[in-house]
């Protein structure tokens, strides 16, 4: 008898999701794809080179709309799952369209947090997480008025970034005293915040927002210190949070994130999630490689694989144009060995940290050749050996030694 699988949500750990499973053999299933957006999954890293022009609409698709239908999936899109129902095993959607399930995929995502400032639902103040975002932001580009992004973190910085690439006048105003701090030493930080200077970009570190202003549309920010920025837009990039209303309506248990195990069930029975609305082991990722990790496994398990998910290791790549940035592990390293490479004349920073004689972290900035490499090793947790000596220098002169 066939089984039905209805996957919430369309973005990129959905369509990961549903590239590892229809890989396997699955005649036996019927799936059904809700996705709130009106377009089909795409690729959200990619909205800030499409915002700086850099590539079109087009290469941020993740997979046309005959894709679905070829597989036989039944694709619902600009339709919102309201209302899930573990023990009737259905979703209700806005719209009043109701599905049955036999597993159900929860892979609804983040929300993009605003901060609860005066004036921040003002008209001209957006986040950056979708489509629809990029296009306002576009628009009040070509208006030529300046732009004021807030948070100094991944989305910020490559808001900022596409900004200031269409030619207006950007400000960054950051919280913390170094971007990225969740991700970069102060050092790789510094490094950074140059680059981002001599693309145009205006820093303002340890700045904290205060007021938006402005007559029926945004025409100012004010920061605590009394400093007032005109401006015709404002991005919020201060972060996202796990997207669990619908979870918690249902009664799954819930933390930062819905709670899942080893195979990415949630509490109720046949009802499973991944991505950046998951939550396991205490950690919520918010990064595409552990939504991918994820998504790989349950479709492995769905098909009667044994197989777990013990975790990810967080790895951060900046998508910024002749700025390159790597960060992965424990990039602290407090307590641990450090290796340092710089070369003052590109510039680039290599950080290696070694605990108990594996790399356990890594942070390259400038160069970023041997990222995966890296990674791999911080991963697979493997003693470096005869490595060790030459780590610094990258792959190919560490496996020769």
């Amino acid at each position: 008898m066939t089984k039905s699988i209805v996957v919430v949500g369309n973005g990129m750990a959905s369509v990961r999701f549903l590239q590892e499973f229809f890989a396997r053999d699955v005649d036996a299933f019927a799936v059904t794809v809700i996705g709130a957006e009106p377009e089909a999954g795409y690729n959200r890293i990619l909205l800030s080179p499409m915002l700086a022009g850099e590539i079109a609409w087009a290469d941020v698709q993740l997979r046309p709309a005959e894709w679905y239908a070829d597989l036989g999936i039944e694709l619902v899109t600009g339709d919102e799952v309201v209302t899930l129902d573990p023990a009737g095993k259905s979703v209700t959607c806005a719209s009043g369209l109701v599905r049955h399930f036999d597993a159900c995929v929860l892979a609804t995502g983040s929300d993009p947090i605003r901060l609860p400032v005066p004036g921040a639902n003002l008209p001209g103040v957006v986040t950056f997480r979708t489509a629809a975002d990029v296009a306002v932001m576009l628009a009040a580009a070509r208006a030529g008025a300046p732009a004021v992004v807030i948070g100094g973190g991944l989305l910020g910085i490559e808001a900022a970034y596409g900004l200031a690439k269409l030619g207006i006048k950007v400000t960054l105003i950051h919280l913390m005293d170094r971007l990225m701090e969740r991700q970069l030493d102060a050092e790789a930080a510094a490094l950074l915040a140059d680059a981002l200077r001599a693309k145009g970009i205006e820093l303002l570190l340890g700045a904290q927002t205060a007021a938006i202003s402005g007559q029926g549309a945004v025409a100012c920010v004010t920061l605590k210190d009394g400093r007032e920025l005109p401006c015709g837009l404002v991005v919020m990039a201060a972060g996202v949070r796990p997207r669990t209303g619908l979870g918690k309506s249902a009664g799954l248990a819930v933390n930062r994130g819905i709670l899942i195990d080893d195979r990415l069930a949630t509490s109720r029975p046949g009802i499973y999630a991944i991505g950046e609305c998951a939550e396991h082991r205490g950690a919520c990722y918010g990064l595409v490689e552990p939504a991918y990790e994820q998504a790989a496994t349950l479709a492995g398990h769905l098909c009667g694989e044994a197989v777990d998910y013990a975790g990810s290791v967080p790895a951060a790549n900046l998508k910024v144009s002749g700025v390159p940035v790597f960060s992965a592990g424990d990039f602290e390293g407090i307590g641990a060995e450090a290796i340092i490479l710089r070369d003052d004349l590109i510039p680039a920073y290599r950080k290696l940290v070694i605990r108990d004689g594996r790399l356990a972290g890594a942070i390259l900035y400038g160069d970023t050749d041997d990222s995966f490499w890296y990674l791999d090793l911080i991963r697979s947790g493997a003693p470096l050996g005869a490595r060790r000596a030459m780590l610094a220098f990258g792959q190919a002169y560490a496996e020769a030694a």
